[in-house]
């Protein structure tokens, strides 16, 4: 006896096209899923772009009230307002520097870098026969 063949091309079609339509179906979902990852990705970033350019408003509003009140009119009326009887550096008092500060810095961070807490250690070697 003799069976037909029909039915199973029939049921591996109908495998197959379930495969299909399952791994098909995967993909939409997984494709609507990353859109909506970059949807939020794109708000957060959007977000923190509001508050660094906030801070940075706020950092130059700052760095301004400091630079006014470093002027030289303002420390004056200060010392006169607060009574404090500073007076003006002379120029003995004042050092300059025409040499690059940071190099100028880290050379004397550096001048005893090899040189603190070096204690010499001297230590004998047994030789063998």
């Amino acid at each position: 006896m003799r069976q037909n063949n029909n039915h199973a091309f029939v049921n591996q079609l109908l495998v197959c096209l379930l495969v299909s339509f399952g791994f098909g179906g995967s993909i939409g979902v997984g494709l609507v899923w990353m859109r909506y990852q970059i949807t939020v990705t794109a708000k957060a970033h959007r977000a923190n772009q509001a508050n660094l350019e906030e801070v940075k408003r706020r950092l130059d509003a700052t760095a301004t009230i400091v630079e006014t009140e470093q002027g030289f009119e303002a420390l004056t009326k200060r010392n006169n307002e607060w009574q404090l009887g500073l007076v003006p550096a002379t120029d003995a008092q004042v050092v300059r520097v025409t040499e690059d500060p940071v190099m100028r810095l880290a050379r004397r961070r550096d001048t005893n870098l090899f040189n603190d807490g070096f204690v010499p250690v001297t230590f004998r070697v047994a030789q063998g026969n």
